[in-house]
């Protein structure tokens, strides 16, 4: 379901991560809510696409929507 993340024990501590990075989607998440832009993460990790941080946002949501 999600191509663009990825959880391995091996990885940070196995927190969700960008597949084929170190970075965790909640540091993603946290840096938009508050108030950095996606053409801000853009620029600061040019490795990560647009695709990359939507995922973030979509794999948050679908995670929240599964807590009581």
């Amino acid at each position: 379901m999600f191509d663009r993340i990825s959880i391995d024990p091996k990885v940070y501590h196995g927190q969700a991560c960008i597949k084929g990075t170190r970075l965790p989607v909640h540091q993603i998440v946290s840096m938009l809510a508050s108030g950095d832009t996606i053409e801000g993460l853009l620029n600061a990790y040019p490795h990560i696409e647009r695709a990359d941080i939507n995922a973030c946002l979509e794999f948050e949501a679908g995670i929240n929507n599964d807590r009581p």
